[in-house]
């Protein structure tokens, strides 16, 4: 077990990554993750050609404890129709080690699948840290 905590402040904002997958579209995640323990993740895939082949956006809630944070998806926003998410679908459930995280990175390894992610902070206010 790890000896690293990190506080949970941090994550506090709006983080962006993007992907190509083996098909060579690519996915961008927006994610929000507010101080009251809520988040919006937003899935975006394009195709090839720039087409948009899916959007969705997931609601739940979040949380960090020393390095691990962890995600419970309560509810999906599917072509702008509001659905609440199947709470005994393992995968609505997610947690993941931090692997580095500061005010500009998130750098994190799912415990199953060891995938690993590194988002990156999106300012608001371009030229102010």
């Amino acid at each position: 077990m790890s000896n690293i905590s990190y506080p949970r402040e941090l994550l506090f904002g709006r983080w962006f990554r993007n992907d190509i997958d083996e098909q060579g579209n690519e996915t961008f995640e927006y994610a929000e993750l507010s101080c009251d323990g809520s988040f919006e993740f937003t899935f975006i895939t394009l195709g090839i050609k720039g087409e948009v082949i899916e959007k969705v956006t997931e609601l739940g809630d979040w949380g960090l404890v020393a390095d691990i944070h962890f995600t419970l998806t309560k509810n999906e926003m599917i072509d702008n129709e509001l659905y609440a998410a199947d709470l005994n679908n393992n995968d609505n459930y997610h947690a993941y080690t931090v692997l580095a995280l500061n005010h500009k990175k998130f750098h994190y390894q799912h415990r199953l699948t060891n995938e690993e992610y590194i988002m990156r902070r999106v300012v608001d206010t371009p030229g102010h840290c």
